[in-house]
């Protein structure tokens, strides 16, 4: 081991530091996904903190643990977004200077909530295509002007900070007569579920701790495979407060002596979308994609019936502007919605044909964009069809064999796809 271990007295000692300016979140009783998975699921509301999500823990904590001069000498960190509004916030509160690095495509909301935590504090810097580019740049920063880098996970202190989500779960189902059996925590970087398994370890042993990665960015599960911390090629940042290339080396560690009690498994990030909109349409809880990881793994995973579970909705800064996106991904991954390249004739009424010999009295065409206007017999158009229900796909493509057009199906995930459906 390369670092003092953490354990829950630390972590309790942690909690009584930030209680003074960091109020527990709710756990929430949820009847729907109680019903739906037969277990008793309660929601760790860590999308109702001050910064909308669990990192303002681990940067408060790290940061109080500073010495005097490190803090007079300013702090430097790299974010994905929420980290740096927690950053942002113990930047203003403490009076310390701050300057916070994150990717040039994080969203608009979480920038814009980085300079209202911070104020005058801190200075906001847009670099690099992801976290990782944005960290490289935070600590070259931080080397060049003598500043303390206040890491987003790989750090004992923010380890410490992020274990008191477990410390509250298991003081607020106490309250309630009832024991945690499973705990669905979301990874990127692996601070939270350090944490989580650090206190866990002490208080609750029993406890079974389930680590949800977005599929396009399973960097916990490649480094538990490789026996230490490798470096993903590439990551999908959709999930972008989980979209991690590489994982802590401490979170890796804290994680492998704890591997007989946690599982990890991957999340598709269509499955995550769903799971966000069923959240808003029936709990009114806006999460961000990361804070539904949890949840959405509820279908990823066995769980005894009866058995009480918790899922850590770690995060809700989601900018509306994605919404148009999330609603696309769910219904892709539902399996209702499709993608064709059909070659029309370039003759009358082959439209006309199109929608009366393929279409189904519940399709509807969602898309229909020409490709290449020409001189050619055929052209081609690209078709976005929506179907009522997923098994209405085996129909519609009989349909269309059986009218003899011209349809190339697009498979999500291919380059075709992207290039031409995405791009």
């Amino acid at each position: 081991m390369t670092f003092a271990p953490v354990h829950a007295a630390d972590i309790q000692a942690a909690q009584a530091d930030i209680s003074r300016i960091i109020a527990p979140t709710p756990l929430q009783y949820c009847p729907r996904l109680s019903q739906q998975y037969g277990v008793e699921v309660y929601l760790k509301r860590e999308d109702l903190q001050d910064v909308r999500s669990y990192k303002i823990r681990g940067a408060y904590y790290n940061i109080s643990k500073l010495s005097a001069d490190e803090k007079a000498a300013g702090v430097v960190a790299a974010s994905a977004g929420n980290h740096a509004q927690g950053v942002a916030y113990a930047c203003r509160s403490m009076g310390i200077d701050g300057k916070i690095f994150v990717p040039k495509r994080t969203p608009k909301q979480k920038r814009d909530r980085i300079l209202v935590h911070g104020g005058d504090s801190v200075e906001l810097v847009l670099t690099g295509n992801n976290f990782d580019e944005a960290a490289e740049a935070a600590h070259e920063d931080a080397l060049a002007r003598g500043a303390t880098m206040v890491e987003p996970f790989n750090a004992r202190n923010t380890v410490i900070g992020q274990g008191t989500v477990a410390a509250e779960v298991v003081t607020q189902l106490s309250a309630l007569g009832k024991s945690l059996d499973n705990i669905l925590v979301p990874v990127g970087g692996g601070g939270l579920i350090a944490g989580i398994a650090s206190y866990l370890a002490d208080m609750s042993p029993r406890t079974a701790i389930v680590g949800l990665e977005p599929a396009g960015a399973a960097s916990m599960a490649a480094a538990m495979k490789a026996g230490e911390p490798v470096t993903l090629k590439d990551v999908d940042p959709f999930v972008d407060g989980a979209a991690v290339k590489r994982v802590g080396d401490i979170n890796y560690e804290i994680v492998e002596q704890n591997q007989g009690r946690i599982h990890l498994t991957d999340v598709d990030e269509g499955a995550v979308c769903t799971n966000m909109l069923d959240l808003y349409q029936n709990e009114g809880i806006i999460a961000e994609p990361a804070g539904a990881l949890s949840v959405a793994g509820l279908a990823e995973v066995n769980l005894a019936p009866g058995s009480t579970v918790v899922c850590v909705v770690s995060g809700g800064n989601n900018d509306v502007l994605r919404y148009a996106e999330i609603m696309e991904r769910s219904l892709v991954h539902r399996g209702l919605k499709h993608y064709f390249l059909v070659n029309f004739a370039q003759e009358p009424g082959q439209l006309r044909r199109f929608l009366n010999d393929v279409l189904g009295p519940d399709d509807d065409i969602a898309l229909f964009e020409y490709l290449k206007k020409n001189n050619r017999e055929t052209g081609a158009a690209l078709v976005g069809l929506e179907l009522a229900r997923a098994t209405d796909l085996e129909p519609l493509l009989q349909r269309m064999e059986d009218a003899s057009f011209d349809c190339e199906r697009l498979m999500p995930g291919t380059p075709e796809y992207d290039y031409i459906v995405i791009g």
